[in-house]
């Protein structure tokens, strides 16, 4: 399949990855559809902030343990690069910790996949962040929610921007912490869809949060959302 020249140009992505097989494997199984197209790969994470900053891909596929610079550092770099504000990066790795999943997200991570993903969720994934959504599979986030049962002290920094927020912005948050869809916030609070967008992004603003993966991290490290709760 080719994109038509009248189409919307192909989501350019780059591939950080120190295993050479690695990146040889997904090349063809990101670029599959034609509506996506590897402009550039590297081998580590420096490397890898360094084809970054020269080709300012849409999505970078991140690798986490890599050397010289790992793949939560390298997201950190750049999500603070104001010349990078429409870089998206979807970290990829065969390493399912908790951890791993918290510290890519508070780095900035708009998603996080296993690298055992199928080719067409791959493929999903990279199109949903690259349209400014977050990746944030209901195993992701309760991955997430686990490691914040470990966690013994809550934020109280974040605890007193969560209680400033309206009654109504602190439900819909904790909604989102658990991992709802704004259809699924909008069913559950008798909101209309266009109503529970438009809180969502309220709260993006409210608390200076990059995506719906940092509403994650905030509403369970300011202890609004509780493990199992």
């Amino acid at each position: 399949m080719t994109v038509d020249a009248g189409e919307a140009p192909a989501i350019r992505v780059v591939l950080v990855d120190d295993q050479e097989l690695v990146r040889a494997g997904l090349r063809p199984l990101a670029e599959h559809d034609g509506d996506i197209t590897v402009v550039g790969e590297a081998a580590d994470g420096r490397a890898g902030l360094a084809r970054v900053r020269e080709l300012r891909p849409d999505v970078v596929l991140m690798d986490v343990r890599m050397p010289l610079l790992d793949g939560i550092e390298a997201t950190r770099a750049i999500v603070a690069d104001p010349a990078l504000r429409g870089v998206r990066v979807l970290v990829l790795t065969t390493f399912d910790e908790d951890e791993h999943v918290v510290e890519a997200l508070r780095a900035g991570a708009a998603g996080y996949l296993l690298k055992d993903v199928s080719p067409g969720d791959l493929r999903a994934a990279v199109r949903t962040v690259a349209a400014g959504d977050s990746l944030l599979a209901p195993a992701v986030t309760a991955t997430v929610m686990r490691a914040a049962a470990g966690s013994r002290a809550v934020d109280a920094r974040l605890a007193a921007l969560v209680d400033d927020l309206t009654g109504r912005e602190r439900e819909v948050l904790e909604r989102v912490g658990r991992g709802l869809t704004n259809d699924e916030i909008a069913r559950d609070l008798y909101l209309s869809p266009a109503t529970a967008r438009t809180y969502v992004s309220r709260l993006l603003t409210r608390l200076d949060a990059r995506d719906r993966a940092a509403l994650v991290v905030l509403a369970y490290e300011s202890g609004l959302v509780r493990p199992g709760g």
